[in-house]
């Protein structure tokens, strides 16, 4: 299919890289956020343990540097070095005060360590204005050698994230937007795409009707001729062209109602022991006159030893007809290879072109409904782009695969695989 959309698929990929570029930047941003919270936190901190050491009067030099009484052990914990001892339930209440002061309204638990005694000898819970119920933990141990508080916050990540509201909101907000945007700028991507298969499909549709019905009107004309009754050979001529052409759109006809019965309904296939050599043989002999008029080169090679296959004869009579009157139509002085053989129970059959090709980038999108290749400048083929993706969906109801190899300018060899019956041709 010839897609007039280069504009639109070029803002599209312009519109999706700006969204990505959005997100990045929202994600480093909110990663700095993180950081800046963090570090808030770890200061607010050591101002409220500065200010508790003046609470309790310690005789700590203040010149002492800060981050040698204070540090932290993991991202819940804090050390705070202690001189002397002091009233355990005091240390609680001035601590507790601090924190608020500095604004910082999580949970806390705080512990004496004794380092003659190597163990905790004071704690207490330390809650916030939103804590309802008081909790216990387990301070993590310590290895130090001189006494000092331990200062736990257990929700210290999710109060951060807290403080984050407002981004995280706002940068949720702007995600949803980015997709809906970019939902939008798919749905209307797509509703071209089906504006412009519809067009090539009724373009197409006209072109494969329009000419046969004006051949079988030429014919009509002539036959109406009275001098046509004399002259035999030409009334032979032009009743063949009639009866080919009647029998050309009867064909389309009805490739067109299996397509839409298939699309309106499940698949129901009428399973029986079919061999497959005589399909192949039988879909041939109704491609007759295609092949002597394309003035085509056929070889066959069915040598399947079991070709036998558990499937609906008539859908795989189309399947076949199909690969190989597509097969007839993309080359200019056709050459077709057909060859069948099994591998591990299964039939395979080959049908090799020595066609236009199909580039690899098309290989993918051949089995879509409406899809049709486009070869450089020129027009798409022939049809209406149902063709192979019904066959697909064929292959898929008998449990079986179809492939496509392609070399641009040297060929196709379309594979199909299906699963073989119990037993060998006799």
């Amino acid at each position: 299919m010839i897609l007039r959309s280069q504009t639109i698929r070029l803002t599209i990929f312009i519109s999706t890289l700006v969204i990505a570029a959005i997100i990045i930047f929202q994600l480093i941003w909110l990663k700095k956020v993180y950081n800046f919270e963090q570090k808030e936190f770890d200061h607010s901190i050591a101002k409220a343990v500065r200010n508790f050491y003046d609470d309790i009067n310690s005789d700590i030099d203040p010149a002492t540097l800060l981050s040698d009484l204070i540090w932290r052990k993991n991202s819940q914990t804090y050390f705070v070095r202690i001189t002397e001892p002091v009233n355990n339930d005091s240390l609680a209440y001035y601590m507790h005060a601090e924190l608020e002061d500095e604004n910082i309204f999580t949970d806390c638990f705080m512990g004496v360590y004794s380092s003659r005694l190597r163990r905790y000898v004071f704690q207490a819970f330390l809650p916030s204005a939103t804590s309802k119920n008081a909790y216990k933990v387990e301070l993590p141990l310590s290895n130090e050698t001189y006494p000092h508080i331990t200062l736990f916050f257990p929700h210290r990540q999710q109060y951060i994230l807290s403080l984050m509201n407002f981004w995280l909101i706002t940068s949720a907000l702007l995600l949803v937007v980015l997709i809906l945007f970019g939902g939008s700028l798919y749905y209307f991507y797509q509703q071209k795409f089906l504006n412009e298969t519809q067009k090539d499909f009724i373009n197409n549709f006209t072109h494969e009707f329009k000419t046969p019905v004006s051949v079988i009107n030429l014919a009509a004309e002539t036959l109406e001729n009275p001098e046509i009754g004399n002259r035999p050979e030409r009334l032979l001529k032009y009743a063949g062209i009639v009866k080919y052409q009647g029998k050309y759109l009867q064909d389309q006809i009805e490739r067109l109602l299996h397509y839409a019965y298939a699309e309106s309904n499940h698949l129901k296939l009428n399973k029986a022991e079919v061999f497959l050599h005589p399909v192949i043989e039988k879909s041939l002999d109704n491609l007759g006159p295609l092949i002597s008029d394309k003035k085509a080169t056929i070889e066959l090679h069915l040598d399947a030893v079991n070709d036998k296959v558990l499937s609906d004869r008539g859908y795989l009579l189309i399947v076949v007809t199909n690969l190989i009157e597509n097969a007839l139509k993309y080359a200019e002085h056709p050459k077709l290879i057909i060859s069948t053989n099994n591998e591990n129970k299964t039939f395979v059959l080959s049908i090799k072109d020595n066609g236009k090709g199909i580039e690899h980038k098309h290989l993918h999108k051949i089995f879509k409904k409406f899809y049709r290749v486009t070869n450089g400048e020129q027009s798409p083929g022939r049809g209406f782009g149902l063709g192979l993706p019904f066959v697909k969906r064929i292959i898929d109801a008998h449990g079986g695969k179809i492939s496509v190899e392609s070399i641009p300018e040297v060929g196709s060899n379309f594979i199909i695989k299906l699963p073989n019956g119990i037993g060998f041709r006799k």
